[in-house]
């Protein structure tokens, strides 16, 4: 069984692998179909590890939106044909990064 610490660990090579392909710009993410696979992956990743997140460690902070990195984490797995691609871009322009910072954050507190 993966340890908090491990599984903050994993939200953040996850965001990571998505970073690295977001310079490529919105119009080559709608047109790529394996870059859109390659965020809903990583995706699905930060999902099931805010999912399997003690809620201990989850209530010490307020920065994190564990119920709404789940339900993306859920839409992904189980109504994929339903996904809106400009709402995984904005995930990962958008949210991501303020993720990346409170997970940081948290991480620090529990080391």
């Amino acid at each position: 069984m993966r340890t908090p610490s491990e599984r903050l660990h994993d939200i953040l090579e996850a965001i990571s692998a998505i970073e690295r392909y977001v310079g490529r710009g919105q119009a080559a993410f709608e047109q790529d179909e394996l870059l859109q696979s390659w965020f809903l992956r990583n995706l699905q990743i930060i999902g099931e590890a805010a999912r399997a997140m003690p809620e201990h460690v989850r209530s010490m902070t307020t920065d994190i939106p564990w119920a709404k990195i789940i339900g993306m984490r859920n839409i992904v797995v189980h109504s994929y044909f339903e996904i809106d691609t400009e709402i995984v871009w904005r995930a990962a322009t958008q949210d991501l990064p303020v993720l990346k910072s409170g997970v940081q954050k948290l991480l620090e507190k529990l080391e």
